[in-house]
């Protein structure tokens, strides 16, 4: 990740329970809280921008803006983007949805701006979009221009802007990018389970579809950073020798897990939920291919609470190559964080707050205890 594509701050208004959030932007994010305040809604803000910059704002919305409009609080939904350009001044994004009638929504309002010039007195304006009134900045012409194609409505001026206008497309590939992991599925016919193409596959897959496939095309071609894989495993289960992937049809392949206690490997369809599950977070964290933002929610579900230190390390190193934002609820996993990394998720009236945690006054608990303790204290909030 290169400081030219790092979110900086994002604001939220109504939202389900985020009627008005507004955040700095880190490279590692944890959120802790009580069940119900708005964890996972945050982290849907985020898969939202990625659809909208792919342009399927209309299929991610489904049944209408009303139903995610913050309840009885909110008469439209806006967020509000900042993302650092490297030598240049930051990309501003605005995006605000109203309930139309007739149709699920509107576009009412969509900005970029930049400003270029501090003596300026207005920043450089590459999409100024109101309603139906949509304007491009033309980088021939130099004029805000309507678009000469043909404009989905339902759709933002983000994700139709031409390839070619450089500062809109930067920020609209970074979006579209944001990727969400929520608890992987391991029932004995999931996808992570069941024998993989021999391909070039670069992350796991959020259902494990590639988990295979991406260790083995790690293996061949970053071996470094395979045994990076596998000095993870080892620390993690001290049995453990070495992962294998055998052939089972044309371009088909399985994994195996050789364990020092037994001579004959474990086949991947045999590893305890747990231990799949790790082994599919370590693939992901170490992945040098990770997405401008990497959403994880509830990475410790089926977890043994030893392996929580090793995961707290491995979602850090990987915050150098992605904005990671995870939603927790695992106390002893707060045990292995920095307060910079922790956001502490309360509700006041139904609705979200927000508050980092080396914002608090905590350096005279922190001096006696841990943070899961300060936490379990009830002195940092975020507790049912």
């Amino acid at each position: 990740m290169s400081n030219s594509n790092k979110f900086e701050s994002i604001k939220v208004e109504g939202y389900r329970r985020l009627a008005s959030v507004q955040l700095e932007m880190r490279d590692l994010t944890v959120m802790i809280g009580a069940n119900g305040v708005g964890k996972t809604s945050f982290l849907d803000v985020f898969s939202l921008l990625a659809a909208s910059a792919k342009g399927q704002l209309l299929e991610e919305i489904g049944g209408g803006l009303a139903g995610i409009l913050t309840r009885d609080k909110a008469d439209h939904l806006a967020i509000f983007l900042e993302m650092s350009v490297l030598g240049h001044a930051s990309l501003k994004y605005q995006l605000k949805l109203v309930p139309a009638r007739g149709s699920s929504y509107e576009i009412s309002q969509e900005s970029l701006t930049q400003q270029n010039d501090p003596n300026a007195p207005q920043p450089q304006k590459y999409i100024d979009s109101r309603g139906l009134n949509i304007k491009y900045f033309n980088v021939q012409t130099r004029f805000l221009e309507s678009p000469n194609w043909e404009h989905n409505p339902f759709e933002t001026s983000l994700s139709q802007v031409p390839k070619m206008y450089q500062q809109s497309e930067n920020l609209r590939r970074q979006l579209a990018s944001c990727t969400f992991y929520g608890a992987l599925g391991v029932s004995p016919r999931s996808p992570v389970r069941q024998p993989q193409d021999m391909r070039p596959a670069k992350l796991p897959g959020a259902n494990g579809e590639d988990l295979v496939s991406c260790l083995y095309d790690l293996r061949e071609t970053d071996y470094e950073r395979f045994e990076m894989v596998e000095d993870t495993l080892a620390a993690a289960f001290p049995d453990f020798e070495k992962l294998s992937f055998p052939p089972v049809a044309a371009g088909k392949l399985s994994m195996t897990w050789k364990d020092t206690n037994f001579s004959k490997p474990i086949y991947v369809h045999e590893l305890s939920e747990g231990t799949l599950r790790f082994l599919w977070l370590v693939t992901l964290l170490q992945s040098r291919e990770l997405t401008a933002i990497t959403l994880i929610d509830e990475p410790e579900v089926s977890l043994h609470p030893d392996l929580l230190r090793l995961l707290a390390d491995l979602m850090r190193e990987a915050s150098k190559r992605t904005q990671l934002i995870v939603a927790t609820h695992s106390d002893r996993l707060i045990r292995f964080l920095k307060p910079e990394e922790v956001l502490i998720c309360d509700a006041e009236d139904g609705l979200m707050t927000v508050t980092w945690a080396d914002e608090l006054d905590l350096a005279q608990w922190l001096a006696d205890y841990s943070l899961d303790e300060v936490w379990a204290m009830n002195l940092m909030g975020g507790r049912p």
